[in-house]
């Protein structure tokens, strides 16, 4: 009797290694679990956290921050400010990209006379210029565009009439003076030619209210009057596109 009393006592030990066992397998579906939680989080809140810790061992400041006592107030225009930083930004970016697809189109449609270095493209971040060599406007001393000249100018007017910027037409010469009994001077030869450009593109379709004529003379060449291939250079029309209203003329030859 005492014998079996025995082998039961040992045979109920030899059981106890399953809860051991059962908590084990327990324990390790809790960490498998959570494993899998970890790795399936979302993409976007990663980058986010991510990025936020950067941005804040990369801005650390400089002093302590003051505590605010009592209730925080606000100057109502501080929003406003804001706001209109914003529509800054945004409205910048959109001369940027109006810009770019103006000098795409003006190079791909006049790639011809771009070549021959009649025609010559030009952009900044805040107007695009057209160069255009008198030649190929006018006849000497005169302000009235040559036949072949219109097809040229009707395809840059076709190209800039959707867009709102406003425009700057622009006539120069050489230094070699002139007095007829149309023009005293190079000035008023220059101003006509520009007015000429400006007619024939109202008549396109572009809005008077956009452009204006204007005619330096031959007050700011880009090359040399003493040589013939200088003074052809310097006698041309500029079409400049500007980025908005607030752009002024004489920013562009600032740095001439």
């Amino acid at each position: 009797m005492a014998r079996n009393k025995k082998a039961f006592r040992e045979e109920e030990k030899l059981d106890r290694w399953l809860v051991s066992y059962a908590d084990f397998i327990t324990l390790l579906f809790a960490f498998f679990v959570v494993m899998f939680a970890v790795s399936s989080i979302h993409e976007g809140k990663l980058q986010e956290i991510t990025s936020s810790l950067v941005e804040a061992f990369q801005n650390t400041p400089r002093s302590l921050d003051p505590i605010q006592v009592g209730e925080v107030t606000r100057n109502p225009n501080d929003k406003i400010v804001e706001q209109d930083l914003a529509a800054q930004g945004g409205d910048a970016l959109v001369e940027q990209k109006t810009l770019k697809e103006l000098t795409r189109k003006m190079e791909s449609e006049m790639m011809d006379l771009i070549a021959l270095d009649e025609i010559t493209v030009r952009r900044s971040e805040q107007w695009l210029e057209i160069e255009i060599n008198s030649s190929i406007l006018f006849d000497s001393a005169s302000f009235s565009l040559v036949n072949n000249s219109r097809p040229i100018l009707q395809k840059i007017a076709k190209i800039l009439s959707p867009y709102p910027n406003p425009i700057n037409v622009e006539g120069f010469t050489d230094n070699i003076p002139i007095n007829t009994s149309l023009f005293r001077s190079n000035w008023e030869l220059s101003a006509a030619r520009a007015a000429s450009v400006v007619h024939l593109f109202s008549k396109q379709g572009i809005e008077p209210g956009r452009m204006s004529a204007i005619g330096y003379g031959e007050f700011r060449p880009i090359a040399s009057n003493k040589t013939v291939e200088g003074r052809r250079k310097n006698r041309r029309v500029v079409v400049a596109i500007l980025a908005n209203d607030t752009v002024l003329s004489n920013q562009r030859f600032l740095g001439q």
